[in-house]
């Protein structure tokens, strides 16, 4: 990877601002505020942080552009998931969420190369997304993401598509300081390995020890082949909710079964 380049991404590095603590803490509290114009500030006064880290990776045949890129994508993380009220300097927060961000690029982008007109379109594209999130409070649609960075629905698809890594079944999605979603649990599996004993045991009597949620819940995922998400929908309730039932209601099944 190529050092001292002055330009990178368009950006020139030799006049980026830095901002002293004072003005941080004066733009965080703006940010806290919805501030769009402060966050994007934020942002730029941050920036020499990104190129700090990407020197790190200097082994790497990696373009300086896409690090930086990626670099930038942690740092935006950092920004709308830091606590202030928390005795942290920012950059202590900030430093492993852009290492990550870049670790996991590098090791996902090992097996598949994707053109970099893609990647530039992909990256507008999440750029947008998470300033729509912050701006409305909600997930925007790709028609809006699509109106917002001046790209075809078609087209914004495509390259987000064409970055996407496999990704492990054991790999975390969620938690809420209890059970852990993994992306497994959203994937319908009538012949799930993890409950193929299900199969040769007596269902009708040991689903007759669960409650009716329950029941309901273990009917749709296992009978029906629903996924979490699907089943939280139809009963109203959330998928850490079902996820945590469901678990249950196994728990009694397999205490009924094995008894």
């Amino acid at each position: 990877m190529a050092q001292g380049k002055v330009e990178i991404c368009g950006v020139n590095t030799s006049k980026l601002p830095l901002l002293d603590s004072s003005e941080k803490e004066a733009l965080f509290s703006r940010i806290e505020d919805g501030d769009q114009r402060a966050r994007q500030q934020y942002i730029e006064g941050n920036l020499r942080l990104v190129l700090s880290i990407i020197k790190r990776f200097s082994s790497s045949a990696e373009n300086v552009d896409d690090l930086f890129q990626i670099g930038c994508i942690g740092l935006i993380k950092a920004i709308d998931n830091f606590d202030s009220s928390l005795n942290v300097k920012f950059s202590t927060y900030a430093v492993p969420m852009i290492i990550g961000e870049i670790r996991r690029f590098l090791r996902d982008n090992n097996s598949i190369r994707v053109s970099r007109s893609l990647k530039d379109t992909a990256y507008k594209a999440i750029y947008a997304k998470e300033s729509l999130t912050r701006k409305n409070s909600r997930e925007p649609t790709m028609e809006e993401i699509s109106s917002e960075i001046g790209i075809p629905v078609e087209n914004i698809t495509y390259a987000l598509d064409a970055i996407q890594s496999p990704m492990s079944l054991y790999e975390p999605i969620y938690t809420d300081g209890g059970d852990t979603l993994y992306v497994m649990d959203q994937i319908s599996d009538k012949k799930n390995k993890e409950e193929n004993w299900i199969e040769h045991l007596s269902l009708s009597e040991a689903m007759k020890k669960l409650n009716t949620r329950e029941h309901e819940i273990i009917t749709l995922r296992f009978f029906e082949g629903k996924t979490q998400m699907e089943v939280a929908e139809m009963i109203g309730i959330s998928q850490a909710q079902v996820s945590r039932l469901e678990k249950n209601a196994l728990r009694t099944m397999r205490a009924y079964l094995t008894a």
